[in-house]
């Protein structure tokens, strides 16, 4: 956990981890994510707490463990 309570996110492309990021919450974790690669924010569809659909492909995130990061 960062020292201001946020998270590290798995963020998931289907079943394929496609990167870790910092955030409050799941979804705050894959737009995160979606954008820093270039996506619109206008293109980003919310489905859940944790999960959005991007141009037909699903993105979600789950909250790390700590002992999964340091293994």
């Amino acid at each position: 956990m960062a020292s201001d309570g946020r998270h590290d996110y798995s963020v998931y492309s289907g079943r394929r981890t496609v990167g870790v990021r910092k955030a409050w919450n799941g979804a705050e974790a894959v737009i995160d994510y979606l954008t820093t690669l270039g996506c619109r924010s206008n293109e980003i569809v919310m489905l859940g707490p944790d999960s959005v659909v991007w141009r037909g492909a699903t993105f979600t995130a789950k909250r790390v463990a700590v002992e999964q990061l340091a293994a």
